[in-house]
């Protein structure tokens, strides 16, 4: 892979973690990861200025915007901070300040970097006004109604100052947190990961009350406004606190302010040790410029302040004793090793399990069943190890070794040429592989039949109901009903396995589980071939055709489709009357509410593809247009939109349309 290619690859992958990160809330690498692919992603582009463009993950600030709630433009950008791991970096940032102001002295607030929801006030006559999630950066949620049931938030201050803005973090005190998720666990439900996205979580709901029930806390760092009390940031956050607001957790050692380097290697050295005392979870340090007028001077970048800087704590590590290392099949039939630890408490849960990657990944550690192992949660979420206490290691303990056969069905594994990972073969023979498929054809964005769950199938599964897909349109009433007992349960599945009859191709696609092939490719290839006989006829070359669908996806289309198995479960399904071709009446006119609009499409949508709007606006009498021009009726934006189109748009006065507007609006709801 070419340097360009490189940059390509870091542009899918980091807009894809912004968006686990600040939309879904389940983020799959920690912080200092993260961190590193943005920091090469920089450097590649500055080594190739041709591959500029505006959209780069480097451009812009992650968003947090849900569909749920109205935006609000921030009067004020909200941006973030430049990220360090090292007090060499710190060292070269104060370094620049010192440059940037000529020599001029400054003083610099140290400040705890709280784990949460970045979140913006608005007093008018000192009445809490508004209050406004981070967002994108330009804009953000109306939360207001749930912030106010944080108590910590004052609704009113009464100090003669017209108006004014407080920024800070909601958060989840560890407290709340556990009680939360012992509440969940007994009910059932699935567990936060962590502090921060329960903050996060809670603050999107769509019931105020639920957000007071939890106990949500908040910490206030910055003062803004043409009226603020002082030049100085720390006097500012004084003055705030004075007047009710919660600057700081723990007395007033929590925030410094100090003139030299010796003093913030202190700071941080004492809270790196020190924070596991707070009763919220803290990341690392906050360096902030003190003086507003020398913070004028230093001015921004296009994504983060010049005066300001974070230094992110190391991953908290944890040594326990490895126990077993046990193997995991997949519903493709990768085999995933996972490892089974005597319990720890890490970063505020605790921790039995970690995933092994791979072979590579057991052999680069030379792992042994004993070893006592290294444990860190990367960003504070994901547990990993990290590496082995070789001196603690007994000499007569045995090297973990990767299975030959697949621990299901026995039948040997294969590796295939370029992937680390190792695969059952028997995909229409191994239990776990059989229940994968079919629970991921049951679920919700395939075939939506949502009567049955992962339990019921099993339960099917052991019981010889079922043995593939097809067989859950040969399931009758009787068979579930047994005893007499489960009568309306029972009527109420062969409902919902009935009405997934009309579940459109381009789901029956998905609901295949060919390998590889994921929702949106499932919709580009129904799409084009129209019908299921089209596309078991389509070679690879013919399917590469396909925007989106690379070599190895079109390998795996037409292996799966030369498989005498699958195509028996194909003729069943086709017998039992699912949907295997594209609806005629697809792309056909739906109305002329969009009539002589230009329209503009840019960011990244949750509810349908950027494909599916330009149909969607061709259907309703729309034109497509590639760029923004005093023509342009309004924009349709997604997340990720580049700032430079929304500068753009700003300056042309042209409408920015979200996507819950554009569905009502093309539904005849405005």
């Amino acid at each position: 892979m070419d340097e360009k290619e490189r940059i390509l690859q870091l542009r899918r992958e980091l807009h894809e973690h912004n968006h686990r990160y600040y939309v879904l809330n389940r983020p799959t690498i920690g912080d200092q990861e993260f961190d590193f692919l943005m920091k090469e992603l920089q450097q590649l582009e500055a080594r190739h200025p041709e591959m500029d463009d505006p959209n780069s993950p480097t451009k812009r600030v992650g968003s947090d915007i849900s569909q749920e709630f109205r935006q609000v433009r921030h009067r004020r950008p909200m941006l973030s901070l430049a990220n360090t791991y090292g007090e060499k970096e710190v060292r070269e940032w104060f370094e620049s300040v010192t440059k940037g102001l000529g020599g001029e002295k400054f003083e610099v607030c140290c400040e705890l970097k709280y784990d949460g929801l970045s979140i913006s006030l608005t007093y008018e006559d000192g009445r809490l006004k508004q209050a406004v999630t981070r967002g994108d950066g330009i804009q953000g949620d109306d939360v207001t109604a749930n912030v106010k049931t944080i108590r910590t938030i004052p609704l009113v201050v009464d100090k003669g100052i017209p108006s004014f803005e407080m920024r800070g973090e909601i958060l989840m005190p560890w407290k709340s947190f556990e009680r939360l998720n012992a509440e969940r666990e007994a009910a059932g439900e699935t567990l936060f990961a962590n502090p921060r996205n329960a903050a996060s979580g809670t603050l999107k709901s769509q019931k105020s009350e639920v957000v007071a029930r939890r106990g949500l806390d908040a910490y206030l760092y910055y003062l803004l406004g043409d009226n603020a009390p002082y030049d100085g940031h720390y006097e500012n956050l004084m003055a705030a606190r004075s007047w009710g607001f919660q600057i700081v957790p723990k007395g007033d050692n929590c925030i410094r302010k100090v003139t030299s380097l010796e003093e913030i290697s202190d700071f941080i050295s004492y809270w790196d040790v020190h924070r596991k005392e707070l009763p919220v979870a803290t990341d690392g340090i906050v360096l902030k410029v003190n003086s507003q007028r020398q913070q004028r001077i230093l001015g921004f970048t296009a994504k983060s302040p010049r005066w300001a800087i974070a230094y992110k704590f190391k991953a908290e590590r944890a040594c326990t004793r490895l126990d077993e290392v046990t193997y995991q099949v997949g519903r493709t039939g990768a085999v995933t090793p996972v490892a089974n630890m005597d319990p720890v408490l890490l970063a505020g849960t605790t921790v039995r399990r970690a995933t092994l990657n791979n072979e590579d990944f057991i052999k680069s550690f030379d792992l042994h069943i004993g070893d006592y192992v290294f444990v860190e949660k990367g960003g504070e979420i994901i547990p990993k190890i990290v590496g082995v206490d070789v001196e603690k290691r007994a000499a007569t303990s045995q090297p973990v070794t990767f299975p030959e056969r697949c621990p299901e069905c026995g039948t040997p594994l294969v590796r295939i040429e370029g992937e680390a990972a190792h695969y059952c073969p028997n995909d229409t023979g191994c239990p776990p592989q059989i229940k994968g498929r079919i629970e991921h054809f049951i679920s919700r964005r395939a075939m939506n039949i949502d009567s049955l769950g992962p339990e019921t199938v099993d339960d099917y599964y052991s019981q010889g109901l079922i043995h593939d897909i097809a067989d859950l349109y040969d399931i009758t009433v009787e068979q579930i009903n047994g005893d007499g007992s489960r009568e309306k349960s029972a009527r109420k599945i062969v409902a919902s396995i009935e009405a997934s009859r009309n579940v459109t191709f381009e789901r029956v696609v998905f609901a295949l589980g060919i390998r590889f092939v994921g929702e949106t490719s499932a919709r580009l290839l129904a799409r084009h071939f129209r019908n299921i006989d089209a596309l078991m006829a389509a070679t690879e070359e013919e399917l590469q055709e396909v925007e989106g669908i690379g070599e190895v996806m079109a390998r795996s289309v037409t292996g799966y489709f030369s498989n005498e198995q699958n195509l028996g479960i194909l003729r069943r399904l086709r017998g039992h009357g699912l949907q295997m071709s594209v609806d005629d009446t697809h792309g056909a006119p739906m109305g002329d509410s969009l009539a002589g609009k230009s329209i503009v499409i840019s960011g990244v949508f949750a509810q349908h593809s950027r494909d599916e709007y330009k149909m969607m606006i061709e259907q309703n009498g729309g034109k497509n247009a590639g760029s923004i021009s005093s023509k342009t009726s309004f924009i349709l934006a997604g997340e990720n939109m580049g700032p430079s189109k929304l500068q753009k748009a700003t300056k042309l006065g042209i409408p920015i349309v979200r996507e819950k507007e554009f569905l009502e609006m093309i539904r005849g709801r405005e």
